[in-house]
């Protein structure tokens, strides 16, 4: 699904990826997990080509940068994120929204058919918003938005899906019921390849079997979710004296 190879990119000759290789297998879903700086955004920017590193090779759903039509590829790539979640006009309805992910486009500027407004429902309600079709997207809680946004991301039948920080600014009763359809989305058979990307440890969802780590722009370690998040590993790499609990198979941490 993603094979990225010793890539390097730099910016005002300082290195905001260095040395950084990684492969993500078809079937399973990955967390990556870093401070703020740590290069999480320009990895996203990597993997949708808006960013091309200086040195390295990369290759999405078997597409080698380079060799590929970048134009195309993304459409197989969805991506929610809080950048996106300001574009589209307050007055939008919220079906609107959701149906203009088949175009990849803000707002909707081309026709839809039934089956592609009875697609856009079924994704509705599967995240819980088929009552909110006909609702001005801006009207809604940040929540709403976000479960909107993903079934907006859904329409173009994406192979990968990012989530890039989709809890920022939610209050935890609306995290914990994002975080509910998040693993309930994961658990289709059909569904899409997820990265999930925050610096809350404790958004790590059991569906995410795997973790990168990112610092300072470099791979601190990847691998099993259950092999990183750990007290030795995870002091190291923040630096302190962390303390870990695990409470329905999440991990939550501390500083002792």
């Amino acid at each position: 699904m993603i094979n990225i190879e010793h890539i390097n990119v730099l910016r005002n000759k300082k290195y905001i990826l260095k040395d950084l290789s990684w492969t993500v297998n078809r079937g399973e879903h990955w967390c990556i997990f870093g401070l703020n700086g740590s290069g999480k955004t320009t990895l996203l920017n990597v993997i949708n080509g808006y960013v091309y590193p200086q040195e390295g090779r990369v290759s999405i759903l078997g597409k080698e940068f380079g060799k590929t039509n970048l134009q195309e590829l993304r459409k197989e790539i969805g991506l929610v994120s809080s950048s996106i979640k300001h574009e589209f006009l307050k007055n939008e309805s919220v079906l609107g929204v959701v149906l203009s992910g088949k175009f990849a486009s803000i707002g909707l500027y081309e026709a839809v058919y039934k089956k592609d407004v009875e697609i856009a429902r079924k994704y509705l309600e599967f995240l819980n918003c088929l009552h909110l079709e006909d609702e001005d997207y801006g009207v809604l809680s940040q929540g709403e938005q976000q479960r909107v946004l993903i079934a907006r991301a859904l329409m173009a039948n994406p192979k990968i899906l990012i989530l890039d920080e989709p809890c920022n600014g939610l209050d935890i009763i609306a995290r914990e019921e994002l975080l509910m359809f998040i693993e309930k989305m994961a658990q289709q058979e059909d569904g899409p390849t997820l990265i999930y990307v925050t610096h809350h440890i404790e958004e790590v969802l059991p569906c995410f079997t795997h973790s990168l780590l990112l610092k300072k722009g470099t791979v601190f370690a990847q691998g099993k979710s259950e092999n990183l998040l750990t007290e030795g590993t995870l002091s190291t790499f923040f630096e302190r004296r962390i303390s870990v609990q695990y409470e329905q198979n999440r991990t939550w941490l501390a500083i002792k």
